[in-house]
């Protein structure tokens, strides 16, 4: 009996102890599993702003708005006090990053070739490459490779055309031009009037023209050829420089075509994260819009200026004329300005050319006003069509407006820049008339069409439409 107890005992007490380890081994698996548990949600991204914000915290962004709103009007203030100290900064900027600057230009100029080499390239190399996305990249390479080349091709052969036959005519123009007025002046001064008052005040007029046209070339041109001459080193040096930014900028260029779509896809998703998805939608409408307009003009208007560039050089050497390089570089560039471009370019031309021999100055003048009908009526409109969709009125404010507040470029980058600004104020207008049921079309306003009190639009020949 004692032994049966006994071994009844040790069967009990090996199945507590089993019992017990078990519970051990469960606490330490649950142990394990929630740390581990733990760990996989430090790793993971938590979740943000589920829980919506408390009382406390909806008074207190209250509170912050009004707090930001006075600050930002402060500083703004401040800022107007300070705002040569911010440009000087923003200039300081500009120029550390005018290698990238350069290279953003040359990347969006380079990218239409690089478009048309993967447009075509691809699809040949997909039946021959089977790595997925091998393909892209050899075409990548290959169409950066085809446009870096293509422009130092274009920029060596314009060099090589141009310097030597500008350095020819402002070399001749320099030496001719002082013994060309002296002429011009002895001309003047030999014309034979009779005495009436009319040939009196003709005379005085010559006189006093020829003694200010001398004085000015005794002092001022004097001083500005000796202030020119000071400067030179200074000019060397800076051409020295933009040479090297333009250098290196072309090096960042080709990152950013290889890279193109990697940026695209960063801005895109920050739009989306900063903004509400209505508001991001009509930004990146609005950027696709936007580089439509710049992307077409800046384009075709360069390839447009070529052309005529191209033509005044051919007319010129055809009809025997002076300083042909020297005024088919002036009138080629000017003439990437629009509407005022060619009276721009002309002008002096005409001046240097009629200088050299009158005759051939008014065969000039004929020659650029057909030369430019060409271009406004024929070349201009297969090449630009209307990538700007502003009025003759319109453009002539864009280019006034940029000309005064920023020169050069201002005249070339204002008629995009404006289209723009146009196209957003026309799409914001065009919303409301939607809104109210009425006809968006500026045919539908003439002089005898109205909308009464209710917002009945009522058109001249009797049309009605009802608005909501």
């Amino acid at each position: 009996m004692s032994a049966k107890t006994t071994k009844t005992e040790n069967l009990v007490n090996d199945k507590s102890e089993e019992i017990s380890q078990q519970k051990t081994d469960t606490f330490a698996q649950a142990d394990t599993d929630t740390q581990t548990e733990r760990q996989a949600h430090y790793f993971s991204r938590p979740s943000l702003g589920k829980g919506g914000p408390s009382k406390l915290r909806q008074q207190f962004s209250r509170g912050m708005t009004f707090f930001l709103v006075i600050a930002a009007s402060i500083i703004f203030y401040f800022a107007l006090l300070r705002l040569t100290n911010i440009s000087h900064v923003f200039q300081e900027v500009f120029g550390v990053l005018k290698p990238v600057i350069y290279g953003c230009a040359l990347a969006y100029l380079l990218n239409p070739i690089v478009k048309q080499a993967d447009k075509y390239l691809v699809p040949l190399l997909k039946l021959k490459l089977k790595k997925k996305g091998q393909a892209e990249k050899v075409s990548r390479a290959v169409g950066i490779l085809a446009a870096v080349v293509l422009l130092l091709v274009l920029i060596v052969t314009l060099c090589n055309l141009l310097i030597p036959e500008l350095y020819s005519s402002i070399r001749n123009l320099v030496i001719t031009l002082p013994r060309q007025l002296d002429d011009l002046v002895s001309e003047l001064s030999e014309v034979k009037l009779d005495d009436s008052t009319t040939s009196t005040l003709i005379k005085t007029a010559i006189k006093e023209g020829t003694d200010m046209l001398m004085d000015w070339l005794r002092t001022d041109l004097m001083a500005k050829a000796n202030e020119l001459m000071s400067n030179l080193t200074v000019g060397v040096l800076n051409i020295v420089s933009e040479i090297f930014n333009a250098v290196i900028g072309l090096i960042v260029s080709i990152y950013i075509l290889f890279s193109k779509e990697t940026f695209v896809r960063q801005s895109k998703k920050c739009v989306y994260a900063v903004l509400s998805a209505r508001h991001a939608n009509m930004v990146l409408h609005l950027t696709t819009k936007s580089n439509d307009i710049f992307g077409g003009f800046i384009i075709g208007k360069l390839i447009d200026s070529a052309i005529i560039g191209v033509l005044c050089f051919v007319g010129l050497s055809i009809l025997k004329m002076p300083y042909v390089m020297l005024v088919s570089v002036i009138v080629g560039v000017t003439n990437i300005i629009p509407f005022f471009g060619p009276y721009i370019g002309a002008v002096p031309s005409t001046i240097l050319i009629m200088l050299a021999n009158p005759i051939q100055g008014v065969y000039f003048v004929i020659f650029i006003l057909l030369l430019q009908q060409f271009d406004g009526n024929i070349l201009g409109p297969k090449i630009l069509g209307n990538s700007t969709g502003l009025s003759a009125f319109w453009v002539i404010v864009a280019i006034l407006l940029g000309g005064g507040l920023f020169g050069f470029v201002g005249m070339v980058m204002g008629v995009p820049t404006f289209a723009v600004l146009y196209y957003i104020v026309q799409m914001l207008v065009n919303n409301h008339l939607e809104r109210k049921s009425l006809p968006t079309g500026s045919e539908y306003y003439d002089t005898m069409s109205y909308v009464d009190d209710e917002g009945t639009y009522y058109h001249s020949e009797g049309e009605t439409q009802n608005a909501e």
